[in-house]
C-alpha cells in the first residue's frame, strides 16, 4: 500500500510543490510549500490516531494532508480542485487502490473554505489541520513595512498549537498573538470563514471545536 513515505520521495509531486511555492511568492501568498504540507499531514493524521481510526485511515490523513495544496503549482484560484485532480493521478499511478486515491480526492477538493466541507473522516481531518496552521513561520514576505494583514496577522501568531480531547469530544486550537503587531480582531477579519469551516470538521467527527486566543476562549 502506498505511504507517506512513498508519497514525499516521488519528484513529481516535490517538483509540484516548489512550483506552486515560487508562483505564491511571487503572487505574495504565505508559505505553502514543504513546511505547511508537512505540517498538515502530521497534524491530520494525529487527529485521527487521537480519536483511534484505523492505522490506514490515519495514513490516508497524513498523505492527503501532505498533496492538498499542489493545485497551487498551477493557480491559486480552484486549487483545491485542480489538486485533487493531480493527486488522484499521480496515487493511481503510484499504485493506490482506486478507492483510497477517491477518499484523498474527495479531502482534497474539499478543503478549500470558498467551496468545501468535511465529507469524510479524512476530509475533516485535513480541513483542521490546515486551516489551524497559522504562524509567523508562513510568512516569505521579509519587509514589514509592506505586510498586508493576511502577512500582518500571522506574522503576530507567535504560537499555534491543535489539541485534540478525545474524553471531553472536543478539539481545541489555541493562538498567542502579539497585539502590539496585530489586533484579535484582525484575525477574525480574515480567518472567521476558515474558522467556521474548521467547526463544522470538528462536528463531523463528534467533537466540539473552541478557539483560545492569549489564553481567552473566543468560540
Amino acid at each position: 500500500m502506498v505511504t507517506l513515505e512513498d508519497v514525499k520521495k516521488n519528484e513529481e509531486v516535490n517538483t509540484l510543490l516548489r512550483l506552486a511555492q515560487q508562483q505564491l511568492e511571487i503572487r505574495g501568498f504565505t508559505e505553502h510549500s514543504f513546511r505547511h504540507v508537512g505540517r498538515t499531514a502530521n497534524t491530520a493524521g494525529l487527529i485521527l490516531q487521537k480519536l483511534k481510526h484505523n492505522d490506514r485511515d490515519v495514513e490516508l490523513a497524513r498523505i492527503a494532508g501532505y498533496l492538498h495544496d499542489i493545485g497551487n503549482a498551477v493557480n491559486r484560484t480552484d486549487h483545491a480542485i485542480i489538486g485533487a485532480y493531480m493527486a488522484y493521478r499521480i496515487l493511481i499511478e503510484m499504485g493506490m487502490s482506486y478507492h483510497e486515491a477517491g477518499i484523498i480526492m474527495q479531502a482534497i477538493g474539499n478543503h478549500d473554505e470558498g467551496s468545501g466541507t468535511a465529507v469524510s473522516n479524512v476530509s475533516a481531518a485535513l480541513i483542521l489541520a490546515d486551516k489551524s496552521d497559522v504562524h509567523r513561520s508562513r510568512v516569505t514576505n521579509t519587509d514589514i513595512a509592506t505586510f498586508d494583514i493576511h502577512d500582518r496577522v500571522n506574522y503576530a501568531v507567535v504560537k499555534s498549537e491543535l489539541l485534540v480531547d478525545p474524553e471531553n469530544r472536543k478539539t481545541i486550537l489555541e493562538l498567542e498573538i502579539d497585539t502590539v503587531i496585530c489586533p484579535v480582531m484582525d484575525y477574525f477579519e480574515i480567518f472567521l470563514d476558515r474558522m467556521k469551516m474548521n467547526r463544522r470538521a470538528a462536528e463531523f467527527l463528534g467533537l466540539k471545536f473552541e478557539l483560545v486566543i492569549n489564553r481567552t476562549q473566543l468560540l
